[in-house]
Order: structure tokens, then sequence, then C-alpha cells
């Protein structure tokens, strides 16, 4: 299953972007108001839940400096992965877009399409008043 988020203008140089969302601490003012739950584990490790439904835990994976952050499922049954793009539209501003993409039997993935796409556009959107 292979989501995206719609692409989000901000005013904001990539690096900048970059810099915000490669401090995992960041990601709990992009959370969706029905968070119930958020903890950094470590530097590279957060959890967090959303209201009925289980705790995540996701890891930094990859980071491509000033473009691209990958964080993964840590542990638990289901592997997942949440990319940032960023892309530079100049010197002061660019364009961010999530990817999830998730290996997913049908019937789990009909489930929670309609909440992960939500998610992701909620952590998108709320990028710019974020920054």
């Amino acid at each position: 299953m292979n989501l995206e988020s719609p692409k989000i203008n901000v005013s904001k140089s990539p690096e900048d972007v970059f810099n915000f969302l490669a401090d995992i601490k960041n990601f709990e003012s992009l959370m969706p108001e029905n968070i119930s739950k958020f903890e950094v584990l470590d530097d590279d490790k957060f959890l967090f839940a959303l209201k009925g439904m289980p705790e995540i835990i996701l890891k930094k994976k990859e980071v491509i400096p000033p473009n691209k952050i990958v964080l993964g499922a840590a542990g638990g049954k289901i592997d997942f992965a949440l990319v940032a793009n960023i892309i530079k539209v100049d010197e002061t501003s660019s364009e961010v877009q999530l990817d999830f993409s998730g290996d997913f039997n049908p019937m789990m993935a009909m489930m929670i399409k309609k909440p992960i796409t939500k998610f992701i556009e909620t952590l998108a959107t709320s990028i710019p008043e974020a920054i």
C-alpha cells in the first residue's frame, strides 16, 4: 500500500525544513489532536499513539540532507515507512510531501487506508505552522 500527502508549500529553505524534521522531538507538534501519547525514546526514535489505535514506534532509518528523511517501523508486527520528501522551490521556500508505504494484507489495508491517509495529511499540513 502506497499513500501520498498533498504537496505542502513551506516558506522556509529546504535546509530549515530538513533540520526541523530531522529532530524527532518536533514530530510532537505535527501530531493530530487525537494523539493520546508521544514519547521520545532516543535521538532517532519516538513512540506515539492515537486514540483507539495501538502504540507505534518510528525510527529514523535514512537521512539524505536536505531532501529526504525516512522513518520506519521499529519493531511490531507490521513493516512500513514514512518518507518526507523536501523539494527546493527557491532559496527561501520549499515543498514537502509525505509518502507512506507498507506491506499489508488486503483486509488490513482496507481498514487502515483512511486513518493513515488522514494522519499523513495532518502531519504534512502542520509543517508550515510548526516551523
